[in-house]
């Protein structure tokens, strides 16, 4: 029942993004075009989000398992630190470069995008360096000592 359910949430999320012109990166480009031809229209979007998903999280808030008994897991951390910053920093530069974030991304290889393809790749790179990395620091700290 789990897999059916994420398949619905799946497709309906799929679908939301190409209806609202998400999965268009001049689209997108536009929008973050501030100081030339600038599009507003995903501001919208981005507030119809929140505006749909606050209820949500608020709700999730209040209980330990989701309506299908599975552990609701919500992040515990609120602190704003530097690997937050960079992530998120890297994440902006990429979405304005290529015009695309992940989910758009994977939604428009379904299209035969060929500058999805490259952005998916690119991003599961770098995702598999950040993983190895962070293999290696984990290596190199010291241990602890625990009585």
């Amino acid at each position: 029942m789990q897999t059916l359910i994420a398949l619905i949430c799946g497709l309906v999320f799929g679908i939301g993004l190409i209806l609202s012109g998400m999965t268009d990166p001049a689209k997108v480009t536009a929008f973050l075009d501030l100081a030339g031809d600038w599009d507003p229209s995903l501001a919208f979007v981005m507030l119809g989000a929140v505006a749909a998903a606050a209820p949500g999280f608020a709700l999730a808030k209040r209980r330990r398992a989701s309506v299908l008994g599975t552990p609701v897991q919500l992040p515990a951390s609120t602190k704003i630190d530097r690997r937050l910053l960079i992530g998120s920093l890297a994440f902006g530069v990429g979405w304005g470069l290529a015009g695309y974030c992940p989910g758009p991304a994977i939604n428009s290889l379904g299209r035969g995008s060929s500058a999805a393809l490259i952005f998916t790749v690119s991003m599961l790179i770098g995702m598999a360096v950040f993983e190895g990395l962070e293999r290696y620091r984990a290596t190199r700290r010291p241990a602890t000592i625990t009585q």
